[in-house]
């Protein structure tokens, strides 16, 4: 991680430097354009037998909507809970931390309960050949649940569909060490980013014979094996975006070099990706992606999907131009007005990420199994896939709109 002063060496002038770091004031519409974007993509992912996931972003490169999530969700921390460090002190911010990692646990518990009563109350009508808790292999939590239940709420239960948000919260966990060690001197924050990464990486260890020393956590107890989204390894991406957003990252010059240098990055790997195995026939590819496996690894995120990451990152931010001056139209065009609300719609949807994510998981399973139903052919899923965007974008306004609790604001008269 290269640092925004590196040449601060004492303790107390990297703690000066650190406290004296630009923080982000308000939101940056860069910042929720993307994570709104990210929702409707992790929709579409999670959508079974949707045709819409052979074409999106993830298909062209190794990083995927998931990078996206959690680089946007780094920079709002760096935001919301960063500022409480400032203002408050260590001790508050930890506790406005620890608060929302309290909401996020129940999230993930009440997505779970949500989903599994989902498949359990279509299981039991009897009506269909599919027995839908397997298609989430469920079947240990309802055979034995009471196991299954411990498990689930200590999270050394964590089916592969609910490991988002189990994630998220252990690296949250870990954001109070890094404001610890962050006004000691940055360069120990960078230390243990990339420590805590490094020993992430099972299949890098297991080269060099030190697998026994992977950090990963159990996701179930009859079997060893661990969380999908090892957050140890998915830290890196997230504190990069906290990183830039609270100023110990310079923000990266737009040149020409580097431009191509990001678009070269992304091109050199489209050959590689899904795509080129599936469309371009490159059995070479499919050869190389499995050979290489180490370096693209989603589970304990390897290094090649944070290469592709910032590069496309970087070419997204500099196409948005500063503070998102590109995204925003103006004038009173039809062409110009249509695209004001389009984005203020994909703004809202990012602002409420939560919630929109807990909806979209459910929501893509109905989907799943509406279209079980009434067919995939084309029309059928190009119109299920936009009730469900209408559903996010409902949520996200109703979030919105409770969240600004109007019942406390004066009547009118």
């Amino acid at each position: 991680m290269t640092l925004a002063d590196p040449t601060q060496i004492t303790p107390t002038a990297a703690a000066s430097a650190a406290q004296a770091a630009p923080v982000a004031k308000q939101r940056d519409v860069r910042l929720d354009f993307f994570r709104g974007i990210a929702m409707f993509i992790i929709l579409f992912a999670h959508t079974p037998g949707n045709f819409f996931t052979s074409w999106i972003p993830a298909r062209w490169g190794f990083s995927d909507a998931t990078e996206i999530f959690v680089f946007c969700s780094g920079m709002a921390s760096a935001i919301a809970f960063g500022r409480a460090y400032d203002t408050v002190g260590w001790r508050l911010g930890t506790a406005r931390v620890s608060f929302r990692v309290w909401q996020v646990y129940w999230a993930h518990i009440g997505l779970f309960f949500a989903v599994a009563t989902l498949l359990a109350a279509i299981d039991m009508t009897g009506a269909y050949d599919k027995v839908y808790i397997g298609s989430l292999n469920l079947w240990k939590f309802f055979n034995e649940p009471g196991p299954s239940l411990v498990g689930l709420l200590t999270l050394t239960y964590v089916p592969n569909y609910f490991d988002i948000l189990p994630m998220y919260m252990v690296v949250l966990l870990m954001m109070p060490l890094i404001m610890a060690l962050s006004r000691v001197h940055l360069g120990l924050v960078a230390l243990f980013v990339a420590g805590v990464w490094l020993f992430a990486q099972n299949l890098v260890l297991a080269k060099v014979g030190l697998e026994n020393y992977h950090l990963g956590l159990p996701a179930e107890p009859w079997s060893d094996r661990k969380w999908f989204f090892n957050p140890f390894g998915w830290q890196l991406v997230f504190f990069t975006g906290f990183a830039f957003m609270r100023g110990w990252l310079p923000k990266p010059p737009v040149t020409p070099m580097l431009i191509g240098l990001a678009m070269a990055v992304v091109l050199i790997i489209v050959p590689l990706s899904n795509i080129g195995v599936r469309e371009f026939g490159f059995e070479w590819a499919r050869d190389w992606r499995i050979a290489n496996k180490v370096w693209i690894t989603k589970s304990d995120f390897g290094l090649l999907r944070y290469v592709h990451f910032l590069a496309l990152a970087y070419l997204c931010w500099v196409a948005a131009g500063d503070k998102g001056a590109r995204l925003l139209a103006h004038g009173t065009s039809f062409l110009a007005r249509t695209w004001q609300n389009i984005l203020a719609i994909i703004l809202k949807v990012g602002q409420q990420s939560l919630a929109v994510f807990i909806v979209s998981m459910f929501t893509a399973r109905v989907s799943g199994f509406v279209m079980d139903n009434i067919g995939r052919d084309t029309w059928t899923v190009v119109a299920i896939n936009f009730a469900g965007m209408g559903v996010l974008v409902l949520t996200a306004y109703g979030a919105g709109w409770y969240k600004s609790q109007p019942w406390r604001k004066k009547a009118v008269h």
